[in-house]
């Protein structure tokens, strides 16, 4: 089986992170985020991964390669010289995908369990052309609304709906048949817009509830609170790799080569990233500690993002959802309270407010 996740974009909304490394290889909880949707993948069969690429290719295709070889997939590049959207990426990709199996299709910013397993398996039984995940939302009206039937014949998309007419969303992860390739051309197409609707008038497209949680962690706020919810997720199935004692709360991740100093409360929601130095009494709380980071004694970060080889000094406090880019040194003693810092820089001053420091 085929599968072509969809790498394209520019990664704006999650900078500063996104001016170093593609959003897709971006780390979400200590691996390159693409990577938990291609794990998913391989357990049901995938063979091969088409990553539809834009931005900085040349950085993912480096840091796939150690993962091909790992998982045992062969992963391929569909370049795009013009943006094309959401689905002329498919028509792009057609000569890898076009083998006369059902293919699956993710947008890369999604985060859950995958249980592409029971996707494929109410694919197959219902005999359409196409399947989507959808899943619940408390506020509907934000996005477009999917109705279907109770049998998941999708009927009817509604767009940002002013009164109540359903709760499921679209989820970004589908399967298709191939004949739907002969609906997309190469050129800039919206999957939702053009290719669904089509789809669901002549009655081939189904949607199934998507169980467990779901974030699109594509910003800032919702990398951090898909961070709780992915973690969540690993407390409930007691995975091994969280770590507990003295000291820690919830779920909380840390890479083995990490060195953590004493006297330290950590959780819930954390990840520490590889060769990260946790100096004595620190307070960290809803936050990412990505590669490399050092923080410094009696420090406090909650609700934020600290880039690979960041430096904090002691006594800092971070907060209120502030990202570090990479190699950004805080000095002692400052208070960073939303700010966004670009790569490389050093700040000797707080940020009392909100801010982005180029």
């Amino acid at each position: 089986m085929k599968a072509l996740i969809l790498v394209g974009g520019f990664g704006t909304r999650l900078r500063p992170l996104t001016l170093s490394k593609p959003k897709p290889i971006v780390e979400f909880a200590n691996k390159p985020s693409v990577i938990h949707q291609i794990e998913a993948l391989v357990k049901v069969g995938v063979d091969e991964v088409v990553l539809a690429v834009n931005y900085q290719p040349e950085l993912m295709s480096a840091c796939m390669k150690e993962w091909e070889v790992k998982l045992g997939v062969k992963i391929t590049y569909s370049k795009e010289s013009e943006p094309l959207g959401t689905a002329g990426p498919l028509a792009l990709a057609r000569a890898h995908l076009d083998d006369g199996q059902p293919f699956f299709v993710l947008n890369s910013d999604v985060i859950c369990e995958f249980p592409f397993g029971d996707m494929l398996k109410f694919h197959k039984a219902h005999g359409g052309e196409g399947t989507i995940f959808v899943t619940k939302v408390d506020e509907p009206s934000k996005y477009g609304v999917v109705l279907a039937d109770e049998k998941g014949r999708i009927q009817q998309f509604v767009e940002k709906p002013k009164v109540f007419v359903g709760n499921k969303i679209n989820a970004g992860l589908y399967i298709f048949n191939t004949s739907v390739l002969d609906r997309i051309k190469p050129q800039p197409t919206s999957i939702e817009k053009e290719i669904f609707p089509a789809m669901a008038g002549e009655g081939q497209l189904y949607s199934m509830v998507l169980p467990g949680f779901w974030m699109d962690v594509g910003q800032p706020r919702d990398f951090l609170l898909g961070t709780g919810l992915y973690l969540k997720s690993l407390e409930h199935r007691k995975a091994p790799e969280l770590s507990s004692g003295k000291g820690f709360h919830g779920g909380v991740l840390i890479d083995p080569s990490a060195k953590i100093g004493q006297n330290c409360v950590i959780g819930p929601d954390v990840t520490i990233g590889p060769n990260c130095v946790v100096g004595d009494g620190v307070r960290l709380k809803q936050c990412v500690l990505l590669e490399g980071v050092t923080v410094g004694n009696n420090s406090w970060i909650h609700n934020s993002i600290v880039g690979w080889q960041s430096v904090v000094g002691k006594w800092v406090r971070i907060q209120n959802i502030s990202v570090l880019g990479q190699d950004v040194q805080i000095a002692d003693e400052l208070f960073i309270n939303g700010g966004a810092i670009l790569p490389h820089k050093s700040l000797s001053e707080s940020v009392p407010e909100p801010a982005i420091i180029m």
